[in-house]
């Protein structure tokens, strides 16, 4: 954490998977999780504002960009300086948004350059999202077939990487 940044009540930094860093002057509002992870650390730059509930793993954010309530951003994600994600707004896996770029509210990043959608464009987000495949990239699988599912290999791996803190002691 660089000079002052501010973390608010209930929000959670974690570092366990990668690391979490705060640039100067950034604030993380109440019941925000930043979590940094093995392939991309969670990187924001200076003067960032984080909303409160918002949700984003191993990204990386630059300068003076504004995270609306709500907002999430994915694993591998980029956001350029002076954007801003709107109450409840996504930016997707990979996905890279240039400077003074604006996601609506609700509405949905996805893809390189980024793709901004209205969330009911589920056909447009999924043609851009497949192909950042998701399962691969966040866990090193490959996507199931028609009638299967990931959740066996998905819960097997994050229940061993937890289960590394069984003897841990409170202090």
């Amino acid at each position: 954490m660089a000079a002052d940044c501010r973390v608010l009540f209930g929000a959670v930094l974690t570092a366990e998977g990668g690391p979490v860093e705060l640039g100067e002057g950034s604030i993380v509002m109440e019941n925000a999780v930043l979590r940094g992870t093995r392939r991309d650390p969670l990187v924001l730059g200076r003067q960032v504002l984080v909303g409160p509930t918002s949700y984003l793993a191993g990204c990386r954010v630059e300068d003076e960009v504004f995270l609306a309530t709500g907002s999430r951003v994915f694993n591998g994600a980029r956001i350029g300086t002076r954007s801003e994600v709107r109450l409840n707004g996504i930016v997707h896996l990979r996905t890279v948004l240039t400077a003074d770029s604006t996601v609506p509210i609700g509405w949905v990043a996805v893809g390189d350059p980024a793709r901004i959608l209205p969330p009911e464009d589920h056909e447009g987000i999924w043609e851009v999202q497949k192909e950042l495949d998701f399962p691969g990239y966040v866990f090193g699988l490959d996507r199931s077939g028609e009638g299967r599912s990931l959740m066996p290999a998905i819960s097997e791996r994050f229940g061993r990487r937890l289960g590394r803190h069984n003897d841990d002691h409170q202090i």
